[in-house]
């Protein structure tokens, strides 16, 4: 365990401003408040703390950080408050404590849930002062080190798969590259020993072998690079385990395929020699192609800058290279701690390494629980980058396989809910369509757009998921409520009563309700009947249960609409609404509705089969009409075409189609033989006076043999 002298001339060799007075009662202070609590090893629980302290003052942070590492653990496990710790150490202490105190403050039922919102509470206190993330990590750092001392082999799995879904990523994102290493290759060691084992066992065999082999590299290039007027150190530095497992995975190869287990580093002086080195070991050395990569024109969203390339190097050996200045190399071994923004004064969350950070915020804002916020933080944080450009030339990083959706959120929430088309490289290309390095991408926006449901399929940013969720959410809310809302009037008119709002009050509690929205977005999303409000109101009488079924029309005779149906008006279908696939209704079929739990109303032709498997819960039907408001938009309606196999058949159906005002959505062979095949053929049309029409020129086609709207 570090002494208290030795951690404040740690501090003082790069700070000598440092306020060592105060660094020397936080150690006191943890000392005593601690007293003789143990840890998991035996040693004294006072110990982690300086361990951490230690961590942190080998990042070089300021004395604020490290005080705050001595002391993160007093609120929590000792009887020390926080107003004691503002009173002796001061309000900047106090609130660096508090916040990585509250990560661990918050008891819920699974541990799934408590570890999402712990994350959550931590990206939002990190956002406040990036000091608490440094902190939390020195703090996840050294209890990884320490695991193995725990006998709960369960509970060594949970904390190592969290530091590498959580802790891991996020050190990668400050750009601190050496303490992600180090985590994710302790996490690795708990989560699959055998496999690190093995690939340990293979390192120390490549390093015994080919030890001499490393330094005539190192000898040789510099020397190569000594000769063309390039001032260099190299240095050569092994993968670990986990990367070179992580790398095995990726590319689908054995280990001894991989050929960039030894990474050398070259170090020079400003960027006009990176690339001079850069030519000089192109001009010497075969390149592999593929294996160039810029990350000094275009950094990599944690500040990351280097040249990375690969060649048949020194021996014939094929050999990763990385080119930086010094700058660069502190930058990238400790990220957000290389350049202190404290020193200057308060903290900034501005430049390119923080934009993730002020998205994972934007994620927070439209996440609804915890879970689903980590859910997309994940996907926020895991996934290798491709960068895309602006018409205006700035640059968007996006994880690998982002779509023309995700760049338009990237760029603004509200370009990304308004986005109805995009242009990549100049051509008009699917919203769907995945994004490759330097594509300049021009979203296309129009004011009607809303976000579509769809999206969700093939969007893959937490910041796109979210925004689209929360708009599903929203719609789908405020169709339930206005679905509820029309089932309760029709069943209080049904019963023999006046629809009165306040009456619904008296009944709440019954339906565990807060509030009417509630109730009526319950009854909407099929949960409770209308009938079964009514009756909580009115308690109907026993002479009267005849009298009050409701009488459906039999299946496959007309019906017209009666007063009491409910309009289908302004419903998004696939949210409160579902058109049946069995039968696929069009406005002015006649229809009825069946209420599911928990998904609202799927909507049948009244002739349809399928409600012959509804016949004995008559509660389950519901009385519907289309409203004025569908004559515009467009519904797939569904034929079954016969069809001659001879050439230009199908040209002949899609041209008919076509040409009277249909769009063909899907089409599938259903049947096929020498002579004839039977089609089936999706059509979005707005009618089925519309669809009637299209049936009625295709009849008259020389080539369809028979035409007929499919059924089941």
């Amino acid at each position: 365990m570090m002494r208290q002298f030795e951690l404040v001339e740690r501090v003082k060799a790069y700070d000598p401003s440092a306020d060592e007075d105060a660094i020397n009662r936080a150690y006191v202070f943890s000392m005593k408040a601690h007293g003789s609590q143990k840890r998991a090893s035996g040693d004294p629980y006072f110990s982690h703390t300086v361990e951490v302290a230690g961590i942190l003052a080998k990042m070089k942070l300021d004395a604020a950080s490290l005080i705050t590492g001595l002391l993160h653990d007093t609120v929590e496990d000792t009887v020390a408050t926080l107003d004691d710790i503002e009173k002796l150490f001061g309000p900047e202490i106090a609130r660096l404590v508090d916040g990585v105190t509250k990560l661990s403050r918050i008891e819920l039922q699974s541990d799934q849930t408590k570890q999402a919102e712990n994350f959550r509470k931590l990206v939002l206190a990190m956002s406040e002062d990036i000091r608490v993330l440094l902190v939390k990590l020195a703090d996840r750092l050294h209890n990884m080190r320490t695991l193995h001392f725990i006998k709960d082999a369960d509970k060594r799995k949970r904390i190592a798969r969290e530091t590498m879904e959580i802790y891991a990523p996020l050190a990668e994102r400050i750009g601190m590259n050496a303490m992600k290493d180090e985590l994710e290759d302790l996490a690795f060691a708990e989560l699959n020993p055998e496999a690190r084992n093995s690939i340990k066992t293979r390192l120390n065999f490549l390093r015994e072998k080919g030890g001499d082999l490393v330094s005539s590299i190192i000898d040789e290039l510099q020397q190569t690079l000594k000769d063309s007027g390039v001032e260099a150190q190299v240095s050569g530095r092994e993968k670990t385990s986990y990367s070179v497992w992580k790398k095995m995975q990726k590319k689908n190869v054995g280990f001894e395929q991989l050929s960039d287990i030894m990474a050398f580093r070259v170090v020079v002086q400003d960027v006009e020699q990176c690339y001079h080195a850069l030519g000089v070991i192109h001009s010497q050395y075969p390149v592999v192609p593929g294996r160039f990569k810029d990350y000094i024109s275009t950094p990599k969203p944690n500040n990351y800058r280097s040249l990375h390339t690969g060649v048949i190097g020194p021996h014939r050996q094929r050999i990763e290279i990385q080119i930086r200045t010094l700058e660069m190399h502190e930058v990238a071994e400790l990220g957000v701690a290389a350049h202190w923004v404290y020193k200057q004064g308060a903290p900034k969350t501005e430049g390119r390494q923080y934009r993730w950070l002020r998205e994972l915020l934007d994620i927070i804002e439209h996440a609804p629980d915890p879970q689903e916020f980590l859910e997309h933080t994940k996907l926020e944080m895991f996934q290798d980058q491709v960068f895309c450009f602006t018409p205006k030339g700035d640059l968007i990083e996006l994880p690998r396989g982002a779509t023309a959706v995700d760049f338009a959120y990237a760029v603004h929430s509200q370009i990304g809910d308004t986005c109805v088309g995009a242009k990549i490289n100049g051509r008009l290309v699917p919203l769907r369509t995945a994004l490759a390095n330097g594509d300049q991408v021009d979203i296309v926006t129009s004011k009607a757009q809303t976000p579509s449901p769809t999206w969700e399929r093939f969007v893959v940013t937490g910041k796109a998921r979210a925004r689209i969720r929360r708009f599903i959410r929203t719609q789908q809310r405020q169709q339930y409520l206005d679905l509820g809302k029309a089932i309760l009037q029709k069943a209080f008119r049904q019963e023999g009563h006046d629809f009165a709002e306040k009456a619904l009050d008296e009944v709440l509690h019954r339906f565990e309700c807060k509030a009417r929205d509630d109730l009526y977005v319950a009854v909407g999303e099929g949960m409770h009947t209308g009938r079964e409000v009514v009756h909580a109101i009115f308690p109907p009488k026993a002479d009267a249960r005849s009298s009050k079924v409701v009488t459906l029309t039999p299946r496959g005779k007309s019906k017209k609409a009666s007063e009491n149906a409910v309009p289908i008006r302004g419903m998004i279908p696939g949210m409160a609404v579902h058109f049946a696939g069995c039968c696929h209704p069009l406005p002015g079929d006649r229809i009825v509705g069946i209420v599911t739990t928990g998904k609202g109303v799927t909507i049948h032709t009244i002739d349809c089969e399928t409600l012959d498997t509804f016949a004995e819960t008559p509660e389950r039907w519901l009385d519907v009409a289309w409203s004025d408001d569908d004559a515009g938009r467009v519904h797939v309606g569904r034929i079954n075409v016969t069809i001659g196999n001879e050439p230009g058949s199908l040209g002949s159906l899609t041209t008919v189609i076509g040409k009277s005002g249909g769009n063909i959505t899907n089409l599938k062979i259903a049947n096929r033989s020498q002579d004839f095949f039977e089609i089936l053929v999706d059509i979005e049309v707005q009618n089925v006076r519309h669809l009637t029409n299209i049936i009625a020129a295709l009849r008259a086609t020389p080539v369809i043999n028979s035409v007929e709207r499919a059924r089941g």
